[in-house]
């Protein structure tokens, strides 16, 4: 991996991209470009309704055939747990619950060794990492480990987590007076950002 910073077992270093709706032969660019080793699948689904060549299966084929390391792992990562415990009542995902459970645990150390021996890029759907679990969760938990977290955009640009929060600094309309009222509440929840529990389908009588 000549010429390409691959980190360390002291300062180990990871990458998060999302795949939104660009064609695969777009996608594998920007894993090239950044001489990813292994592309981590932490979807909860492998599938997307829109993007059919994201599904699962054709990803990996095409990852695989690209030289690249598929791993599925989004049963343990993945924002959208199947138990209904690690939901709120308005169905936002208590991140806290989530990192703390065995499964994710599990997850977050086998990424661990992995990121000690390849060049690694944590995918999920989204392309704008700012509001995707895969930053506000996984993100957060391996950065609280000591691994720099690297986001690959669209464009092929590079983005740390200091570029994302002083961006979203720039965005606050009255930065001191928010500031203020932020130090005054309670330290917010960790949640999703926005609900996401998938609603039970409705029970119809039949007439028979």
């Amino acid at each position: 991996m000549a010429g390409f910073d691959t980190g360390s077992a002291e300062h180990p270093m990871v990458f998060t991209v999302g795949h939104s709706n660009v064609s695969l032969e777009a996608f594998l660019a920007l894993l090239r470009k950044h001489a990813v080793q292994v592309l981590v699948d932490v979807r909860s689904e492998p599938y997307s309704k829109y993007v059919p060549h994201f599904n699962g299966a054709p990803l990996k084929e095409a990852v695989t055939a690209a030289g690249i390391t598929y791993l599925y792992i989004g049963g343990e990562l993945g924002g959208r747990p199947r138990e209904h415990e690690y939901y709120d009542p308005d169905g936002y995902v208590r991140y806290d619950l989530l990192a703390a459970s065995p499964q994710f645990r599990q997850g977050i150390a086998r990424l661990l060794r992995g990121i000690k021996t390849y060049r690694v890029a944590v995918m999920c759907n989204e392309e704008n990492p700012a509001e995707c679990h895969r930053r506000l969760l996984v993100g957060r938990v391996l950065g609280e480990r000591g691994v720099e977290v690297r986001h690959i955009r669209g464009d092929g640009s590079i983005q740390s987590e200091s570029d994302i929060q002083a961006a979203e600094h720039r965005h606050d309309s009255e930065p001191l007076q928010q500031e203020l009222e932020f130090a005054a509440r309670e330290k917010p929840e960790w949640k999703s950002t926005r609900s996401v529990l998938p609603r039970r389908p409705q029970k119809h009588s039949t007439a028979r």
